[in-house]
């Protein structure tokens, strides 16, 4: 987070020194920022076909988030199933009084109550840990910066056509600056996404004190994954796929920089360190 926030600063700093035409684009990105933090909950559960389910509809999955509520000490969320064969969960919201856990009818026919207590647990700690927001809030800028990219290459044209010689030199110093800071930010935000992995994984840990029960869960839902089609895995990547418990590819991505997941084979290793602090084992 602080490199991001120097990156950023960097940025600032250059549509400062542009003047007032990327200020306005600072503001006009601010509200855009402010309505998707308040409609993205909406809009992810929208996108996956995901329609929220009462007790009654769900009784087992319910008493299951109830009882992880308890153990965290955080209220309860809504919960949403949606009607997909991709074995998945995810949690959305801004705060955790406005959450929404999601799993799909997959996970529910694939995993075993407590395999299920596993992933909802490591939902419900990125509901604790307020991801959704910190992810926002650090992709903000860069979404700025590809903005301004994107405009650079679509006007440059505009730019030489100006008389000011000066302005048009700092718009392309800033475009160059911009995209500099995506590139950066894009892999600054990745590192923090796998970072927002393997704490929501110890968290799922702590919470039902079984680390073990979350390995059989992913170790099925890595499996199972490979087994999707390829056409409903492109469909399921997109903005949201940096908050799936899994990634929805049947490939891990060849270089782990630029992944929203950790490797599944460290993750198991954490998750068993954990497992051997939680039995006395660890050396």
């Amino acid at each position: 987070m602080f490199l991001l926030g120097l990156v950023y600063a960097v940025l600032i700093g250059a549509l400062v020194a542009a003047g007032t035409g990327a200020i306005t684009i600072v503001l006009i990105a601010a509200g855009l920022f402010v309505l998707q933090l308040f409609t993205s909950d909406k809009i992810a559960l929208f996108s996956m076909g995901a329609r929220e389910v009462s007790p009654e509809q769900a009784p087992q999955l319910h008493a299951i988030v109830e009882r992880l509520c308890v153990s965290a000490n955080v209220p309860k969320p809504k919960v949403a199933v949606a009607q997909t064969p991709m074995p998945n969960a995810f949690a959305v919201g801004r705060s955790p009084k406005a959450a929404t856990v999601c799993v799909t009818t997959g996970l529910l026919q694939l995993l075993e109550p407590a395999e299920l207590e596993g992933v909802l647990g490591h939902e419900m700690t990125h509901v604790l840990n307020r991801d959704v927001m910190v992810m926002t809030i650090a992709s903000f800028f860069a979404s700025i910066a590809a903005f301004i990219t994107q405009m650079g290459f679509w006007f440059g044209g505009s730019f030489n056509d100006n008389n000011n010689q000066g302005g048009a030199i700092a718009w392309v110093v800033v475009i160059a600056i911009s995209a500099a800071v995506y590139i950066v930010s894009f892999i600054l935000l990745q590192t923090l996404s796998r970072y927002r992995e393997f704490a929501a994984d110890r968290g799922s840990a702590i919470i039902t004190g079984r680390p073990s029960a979350l390995i059989s869960a992913l170790l099925k839902i890595s499996g199972t994954m490979q087994k999707i089609p390829q056409r409903d895995l492109r469909a399921a990547s997109g903005e949201l796929a940096a908050f799936y418990i899994f990634p929805p590819k049947a490939k891990q991505s060849i270089a782990t920089l630029f992944s929203t997941h950790p490797p599944l084979e460290k993750r198991i290793e954490a998750l068993e360190r954990f497992e051997a602090q939680l039995q006395g084992t660890a050396v």
